[in-house]
């Protein structure tokens, strides 16, 4: 009988030989779990916390930690939403990536703990060694602020800045990467265990198509659901994902890489008296004047730096004066309906080479859509639903880019360039029992009906309440059958309306909330939860205000104690917003 602890020549008799080998195997056993535990406890715990609105953050988040254990750390990542300020105060080695949410916003999932963080009660931070990640985008007057933000207020609570913030625009990937690069050796330096691991155990499997690499997707339907006599133009698309190996969940966004109008491209391209056949480099590559505008680059929405070159070279007084002023809302309303070829035209003494245009252009980026169907009823096949941009402004007839895209350019002989971003806070509950209710005017019902149907397939028991409206019943009333189909079937347990022009004094879901609150207030005593899907701007508003109304009247609350209990809410997932 051999063992590698005892001799081989060793003076032992079998029975002696087994009871020792078995011994010091033991004893061996026992001393490197001792060794392993004492590393494990050795090791250094990373915090990644993330700050997200569409799913980006949360993504680079996920690399951090990867790339974290392959330095011998221990990550640890978060939502903003799932800590507190003490714990913040208590995490030594601290990565934040956050996004900017609108015009200089915290993402919903940061809200709470930045308001904690703000206030003059707010811990001291001097154990905290942290770093940066802000994502972005500079068409933006408040480029990274939240990112800003939190930079300058860890520093100002005593934190140690390890590494400089750095800022992204819309085209993040290379930007972080080499962030990670830099700041995840910092953050591990210096510590007890540093064994680096096997890196592709660690990486986690992405997907074959994303960002970088959209999948060319096929059309299958394209429908019109509001009336022809509507005010608005609503379509309903069916895209395949047969073969390509994606999967989606309800509450999910799909995101669309499209290209730009043909008839914009020519104008732009004449206006700028090119023949559009000029070749220029593009991302390393020579292509025509023409392919770039149509395939790489933002023509619709005006940069910043296209509007301040045509202030600066036209001379004009009145847009020099509101640049010069930094009023962001007179530059608004300046801009309001106006694209690039609007300024083009507007000021025709002005003359750009096809060089100087495109360095002035923003990179042509996609469009996210929250899907319209469960994966559970249709796994080959995204459903959308979207309102195509068509308006008529400055002389002009002007289109969006992505929802004309795919009314009108997309056809049986191209594809549609797909990647899906998650969004996993936006999710059906996953206990069928709890109520869920449901606020989605206008396009805003897209995962709604996605989530009615993973309600179906579950067979879930849990009741469904959905608000819905837009401005005409008889025109706008999109998904009317199926509507009335799962009111009848018993799947949507409730349903108010709200079409803001059918009557004199114009009505919205907010109303209807409030019309109804003891049961809405009934229905969130028992579990349920809220889901706001639209217009961030002025409906989200609204509704948020209108939440905390009947919190506060049928609940017998003050303020204090209204917002308390909405954002215990917002906490447990049970209030989550899809807005844009």
């Amino acid at each position: 009988m051999k063992s590698p602890f005892i001799p081989e020549n060793a003076p032992y008799s079998d029975i002696q030989r087994a009871w020792l080998s078995g011994f010091f195997a033991g004893m061996h056993s026992h001393m490197v779990q001792s060794s392993n535990s004492s590393n494990q406890s050795a090791s250094r715990t990373l915090h990644i916390l993330f700050g997200s609105q569409t799913g980006n953050s949360e993504s680079v988040a996920h690399d951090a930690a990867n790339r974290a254990k392959s330095h011998g750390l221990v990550p640890v990542v978060k939502g903003m939403d799932e800590i507190d300020i003490g714990q913040l105060a208590k995490m030594e080695y601290l990565l934040i990536i956050t996004s900017t949410y609108g015009e200089g916003a915290m993402p919903d999932n940061a809200e709470m703990l930045w308001e904690a963080a703000k206030a003059d009660s707010a811990p001291r931070l001097e154990n905290v060694k942290y770093s940066i990640l802000a994502l972005g985008d500079t068409s933006y007057d408040l480029f990274c602020q939240a990112g800003k933000d939190w930079d300058e207020r860890l520093s100002a609570l005593g934190a140690q800045r390890l590494f400089d913030r750095v800022d992204c625009d819309v085209d993040f990937e290379a930007p972080a990467e080499q962030w990670l690069s830099e700041v995840i050796p910092l953050m591990a330096e210096g510590a007890a265990t540093v064994a680096v691991l096997d890196t592709e155990q660690n990486v986690a499997a992405k997907p074959a198509y994303n960002r970088k690499n959209p999948f060319p997707a096929k059309l299958l339907v394209n429908r019109l659901l509001t009336a022809e006599n509507s005010s608005k133009e609503t379509r309903h698309y069916e895209i395949s994902i047969a073969g390509s190996g994606l999967s989606y969940e309800a509450g999910d966004a799909m995101c669309v890489v499209p290209t730009n109008c043909p008839q914009l491209v020519a104008d732009i391209v004449k206006t700028l008296g090119c023949t559009g056949t000029e070749d220029e480099p593009v991302n390393g590559e020579l292509m025509t004047l023409s392919e770039a505008l149509r395939t790489h680059f933002e023509i619709k929405t005006p940069s910043k730096e296209f509007v301040e070159e045509i202030a600066k070279r036209s001379g004009d007084q009145e847009l020099n004066g509101i640049l010069q002023a930094g009023d962001k809302e007179k530059l608004s309303d300046y801009l309001w309906g106006r694209d690039t070829l609007d300024l083009l035209l507007q000021f025709p003494a002005v003359e750009f080479s096809a060089a100087e245009f495109l360095s002035l252009l923003k990179p042509l980026q996609h469009r996210a859509y929250s899907i319209s169907s469960s994966s559970k009823l249709t796994p080959d096949t995204v459903h959308l639903t979207v309102a195509s941009v068509r308006y008529d402004a400055h002389g002009r007839h002007h289109k969006g880019v992505c929802s004309t895209f795919l009314a009108d350019l997309v056809d049986d002989s191209s594809n549609v360039k797909i990647f899906f971003t998650p969004n996993n806070n936006f999710r059906v509950p996953s206990d069928d029992s709890l109520p869920m209710i449901m606020v989605g005017p206008g396009t805003g019902i897209a995962p709604f009906r996605a989530f009615l149907q993973e309600r179906q397939a579950r067979n879930a028991n849990g009741k469904n309440w959905l608000f819905f409206g837009d401005r005409n019943a008889s025109t706008d009333f999109i998904y009317r059958e199926e509507i009335e189909a799962m009111q009848t079937s018993g799947l949507l347990t409730k349903l108010d309306l709200a079409f803001s022009r059918d009557q004199a004094e114009k009505i919205y879901v907010q109303d209807r909330m409030k019309e109804h609150g003891a049961e809405l207030f009934a229905w969130l005593e028992q579990g349920g939860y809220f889901f706001v899907c639209g217009d961030a701007y002025r409906m989200a508003k609204d509704v948020d205000q209108a939440l905390h109304d009947v919190v506060r009247e049928h609940g017998k609350m003050s303020l204090v104690q209204a917002v308390e209990y909405v954002n215990s809410l917002k906490k447990d997932k049970r209030y989550v917003r899809d807005v844009y």
